[in-house]
Parts: structure tokens; C-alpha cells; sequence
């Protein structure tokens, strides 16, 4: 495993320091990492893929500027597979589909011979991503992924973020229509599922959040 300690060091501030920052994070901190993605490159739409690839990248990004430490490794393996349970493969019609995801997960863990432990953890933080919130102290990866994907489905929390990386993030790792798709997918779940908490999240109007995200505008350093 891969473990990043806390930084005091400031957020990336040009272009040019952005886009390497980027860069750096763009390359699996392991073999197990790496596969996460081959995983998730076989069954979700490119769209979903780049939605996974960018909440890694945010995630991590945010635990170095508030000096939270987490484990990379499993950081990025639940980032690459969190949305897997809205994908046809693993779609569950009686189950939440961060719960389907959260399986997904736990069996990928196992065929990467990590220990039941591990194993449970990473199903925790996939399940945990689609929670309002997460204490840090209880769960750092999930704490991260949470608002990770938040700004990147609706934009919540943009301000934790340097503008000039965000930018240069989705210069590198481009949205493709993600909102409209993914708008589409938890809308599905919400209504076949209208006790989840996609069902929930919809009625609480995050189909306007998805729709009014600057990300999907044009981003400036």
C-alpha cells in the first residue's frame, strides 16, 4: 500500500505547476491501482471513467492542501470503481447502487489477494461516497471521495479547490457530457429506488446542481 502523510505545502498556483501536479496524478500509485482502472475502463462509458479518474485526482489533491493523510492506494482504487453499481453490468435493482458498487468493490479487493480487512475497507468508502457528508476522523478516503465527487457531479465546494489545477484537471481528463449522463443514471436509480439515497439526492434537487456545474463551463487559472 501507498501511504501519503499530511503536507503544509501550498496548492499548486500557475498553469504550468497545475499541469504537472495533474500529470503526477494521473499514474496509478501500483499495480493494484492500475488495474482498478482497466476494470472500470471495461464497464463504465468514458464518460464514467473520466467522472473517476477526475474524483481521484480532486480527492487526493484536497487531503494534500488540508494536510490529511491517507492511504493512495486504496483512495484510488475506490475513486476508479465508486460508480460501478450504476453501470449495466452491476446494476442492482433491490440494492443501492453505492451498496452494488460497494460489492463490486470488495470482490475486485479479493481477487487482488487483499486481506478481509482491506477488503471491508474499501467497500466502506465506496458506500461512503454518496453519504451528505463524512467525518474525517471516522473515514479520510471516504471523507475526501465525498467531496471530490461533489464538485465534480455539482459543483459543491469548488473554493477548496485552486482554480488554476481544477482547470488544468479537466483540460487533461475532459467531462465528454458527463452531466447529461450522469443526471440520466441517478435520475433511473431514484426512480426504480426512491428510498436510496439517489432517490433522495434527486428530490433534493441535485438534477439543477448537475446542470448548473461551472465545471461544465469554461475554466480559467
Amino acid at each position: 500500500m501507498s501511504s501519503v502523510p499530511p503536507s503544509s505545502a501550498s496548492a499548486p498556483s500557475s498553469p504550468s505547476a497545475s499541469s504537472s501536479a495533474v500529470a503526477r496524478l494521473l499514474v496509478p500509485p501500483t499495480d493494484v491501482a492500475a488495474r482498478a482502472r482497466e476494470v472500470t475502463a471495461a464497464h463504465a462509458s468514458p464518460a464514467l471513467l473520466g467522472h473517476s479518474v477526475r474524483s481521484w485526482a480532486l480527492a487526493a489533491e484536497l487531503g494534500r492542501r488540508e494536510s490529511v493523510a491517507f492511504d493512495a492506494e486504496l483512495l484510488w482504487v475506490a475513486s476508479l470503481l465508486h460508480d460501478l453499481g450504476l453501470v449495466p453490468s452491476f446494476d442492482a435493482h433491490a440494492v443501492d447502487f453505492e451498496h452494488a458498487g460497494g460489492a463490486v468493490a470488495r470482490v475486485f479487493a479479493a481477487g487482488a489477494a487483499w486481506p478481509e480487512p482491506r477488503q471491508r475497507r474499501l467497500a466502506e468508502v465506496v458506500e461512503r461516497h454518496m453519504w451528505t457528508s463524512v467525518d474525517v476522523a471516522l473515514d479520510p478516503e471516504a471523507h475526501l471521495l465525498e467531496r471530490a465527487t461533489s464538485l465534480d457531479v455539482s459543483g459543491t465546494g469548488g473554493a477548496d479547490w485552486d482554480v488554476a489545477f481544477v482547470a488544468s484537471l479537466v483540460a487533461a481528463v475532459p467531462r465528454l457530457g458527463f452531466a447529461a449522463e450522469f443526471a440520466a443514471a441517478i435520475g433511473d436509480q431514484a426512480e426504480r429506488k426512491p428510498g436510496s439515497q439517489a432517490g433522495r439526492t434527486v428530490r433534493g434537487g441535485m438534477p439543477g446542481r448537475i446542470a448548473a456545474n461551472p465545471l461544465d463551463r469554461p475554466l480559467s487559472a
